[in-house]
């Protein structure tokens, strides 16, 4: 409906296995659109994405776990719940940068996120999301970041005649001999090898690298 062509690059052969935790940069609100279409996955989001106009609504309806950062214990029992249906072979997307960019940098992945997976047995498969036009080059047009609001993001979308979802896929991380960091850190490696973004380095919860 909004002319999203979705991309794929390195769909491991047979598809994505369950009990597996999607790892993935974060844009925009069409990411959690767009990975579904890869496969379909119960997210863990920010408790405020359920008050968002319609989307809120409709990623509630495909079983998002809401996560309140503010609330340590709330953390604990979504990672409880998201270890039980990783355990019955489901998949759970997570996006552990905590907040968007504009597609030209990548922040510091939180791996607090990332236990259920290691406590499960699974792998994770670190996936990354750019958003280009037709004819090629970076869009900014999904990014929803600073004070632009979800109307006016939603706007700019439909502002686009089209866009292309280039989502990569790189390869699965066995979880049996890594602790969370250490997975969140080969994750954000991956991702941001795959996005081909320049090379720096940073504190937690700042930028990986400076714009492209």
């Amino acid at each position: 409906m909004l002319a999203v062509r979705l991309e794929l690059h390195g769909m491991p052969e047979g598809g994505v296995p369950g009990n597996v935790l999607l790892v993935a940069n974060h844009i925009s609100w069409l990411d959690i659109f767009v990975l579904n279409a890869l496969q379909p996955s119960r997210f863990i989001a920010k408790a405020e994405l359920r008050r968002w106009p319609l989307v809120g609504m409709l990623i509630a309806g495909c079983g998002t776990l809401f996560i309140d950062r503010e609330r340590r214990h709330h953390t604990h029992r979504i990672n409880a719940d998201a270890r039980a249906v990783l355990a019955a072979g489901d998949t759970v997307a997570i996006f552990p940068e905590g907040t968007t960019t504009d597609g030209t940098t990548l922040l510091r992945f939180h791996g607090s996120l990332l236990q259920p997976i290691i406590d499960a047995g699974g792998h994770v498969l670190p996936i990354a999301v750019r958003y280009e036009h037709v004819a090629g080059g970076l869009s900014k047009a999904p990014a929803y970041v600073g004070d632009l609001s979800f109307m006016a993001s939603f706007w700019r979308v439909l502002g686009e005649r089209a866009l292309v979802a280039q989502v990569t896929l790189t390869p699965l991380l066995d979880t049996s001999t890594r602790q969370r960091r250490e997975l969140a850190r080969a994750a954000e490696a991956a991702i941001h090898s795959a996005l081909a973004l320049p090379a720096c380095d940073s504190a937690p919860g700042r930028a990986v690298c400076p714009p492209a």
